[in-house]
């Protein structure tokens, strides 16, 4: 059982939604602010690995992914910050989430060996589909990590079989068809949503994209998800604030999260 299949299961037994915090590898001060988010609420970290063409993400994340790259962040980078995070907090789950360009030129299991070794529990790469993650998944799951595959307004019945079969660890909800940090569906309609990717899947289903202020969060986690997902906010607080700008949105965030039921 990794960390994050533990973790799911006791706040399911506390009856209470998860919650998620993305930062972007080498954008501020994140060797700090990683080491602070398991203390302000986060329950599992998704840490990006910056990449030129990040074309799921909208601006805030794009900039900080060039913010990163231009001060010579790296996969090898990112997963040291990932080894250091893991020596001081052996339980909080931590999700690589980026795309499939950085972690081809790696090998993949050159990756997943780097990865289990820096204590990662699952990855989202986030461009590559279910047909041709085969090779990537099972050296993942040499290692006992998570290939975590997302599933968006438009994801049909035939496809969210494809999407499912071979995930673990939890089912990401893309709220909007548009990019990260760019508004979301209607709250009713998430709640469908998730209550229909629970059922295919049997896992988890944590909702992201588009969720910015502890009202929308709070909305979400009530709706049924099982865990919410910020990130672009999160992303910009640490820009225009710092470190402990984006720490005190996170602690009011996960507060309106754990508080729904």
């Amino acid at each position: 059982m990794n960390r994050l299949t533990s973790t799911f299961a006791e706040l399911k037994s506390e009856k209470r939604p998860g919650f998620v915090a993305y930062i972007m590898a080498g954008d501020g001060d994140t060797e700090t602010l990683l080491d602070a988010l398991p203390a302000a609420g986060a329950d599992v970290i998704e840490l990006g690995m910056p990449f030129t063409d990040p074309m799921a993400d909208g601006p805030a994340i794009q900039a900080a992914a060039l913010r990163a790259l231009d001060k010579g962040m790296t996969l090898k980078g990112t997963l040291a910050l990932a080894r250091a995070f893991r020596e001081k907090h052996p339980d909080t789950p931590l999700v690589l989430m980026g795309y499939a360009n950085p972690v081809h030129h790696f090998g993949f299991a050159n990756f997943a060996r780097a990865a289990a070794e820096a204590g990662i529990d699952g990855l989202i790469c986030v461009d590559l589909p279910p047909e041709e993650d085969t090779e990537l998944r099972e050296a993942l799951a040499d290692e006992s990590i998570s290939i975590i595959r997302l599933a968006t307004p438009t994801t049909d019945d035939d496809r969210l079989k494809a999407v499912t079969e071979g995930s673990s660890g939890f089912v990401y909800y893309v709220s909007t068809t548009g990019v990260t940090g760019m508004g979301r569906g209607a709250v009713t309609d998430v709640a469908d949503a998730v209550k229909r990717v629970q059922a295919a899947s049997g896992l988890p289903v944590a909702v992201g994209f588009g969720v910015r202020t502890p009202d929308q969060a709070a909305e979400i986690a009530a709706g049924g998800a099982d865990a919410v997902v910020v990130g672009s906010a999160i992303v910009s607080a640490n820009h225009d604030g710092g470190t402990q700008s984006a720490l005190e949105l996170v602690r009011t965030l996960s507060a309106a999260v754990h508080a729904a039921s």
